[in-house]
């Protein structure tokens, strides 16, 4: 189980590094919640729905220029799993080049089609 968890934790890794939304969306489950930038969401559709927004005010979606991750603490918990990794990425935005450094906690609830999926996640950022 825990080899199917860190499976679809590098799908969701991969499909962050290469911009791919679509598919990082597809890493959740619809009941999932989010804290993100200080901003609560309780479902993934509210989730999609205010980073839509966020897309909308964008000339270019940004993709990230790179995307290091380290898994800190993978806990397997039955039919859960709390996965805490590390994130440095940076990108281009109209300033220049900023990195980002945050810590993430991705709790994955096997579904009923035997997939796991994101059902939380919390992402906050951490001192370089």
């Amino acid at each position: 189980m825990e080899s199917e968890v860190r499976e679809a934790y590098e799908r969701l890794v991969a499909a962050f590094r290469e911009g791919r939304w679509n598919d990082k969306f597809a890493s959740f489950a619809e009941e999932a919640t989010v804290v993100d930038g200080g901003a609560w969401f309780g479902s993934l559709s509210e989730y999609r729905a205010a980073w839509n927004r966020w897309a909308a005010e964008q000339d270019v979606l940004p993709v990230p220029l790179s995307v290091d991750t380290r898994i800190m603490k993978l806990q397997m918990l039955g039919q859960a799993a709390v996965l805490t990794h590390s994130i440095d990425s940076s990108e281009r935005t109209d300033a220049g080049e900023e990195t980002t450094h945050e810590v993430e906690t991705i709790v994955f609830g096997k579904q009923l089609d035997g997939r796991w999926l994101i059902v939380h996640q919390h992402l906050s950022p951490r001192n370089a």
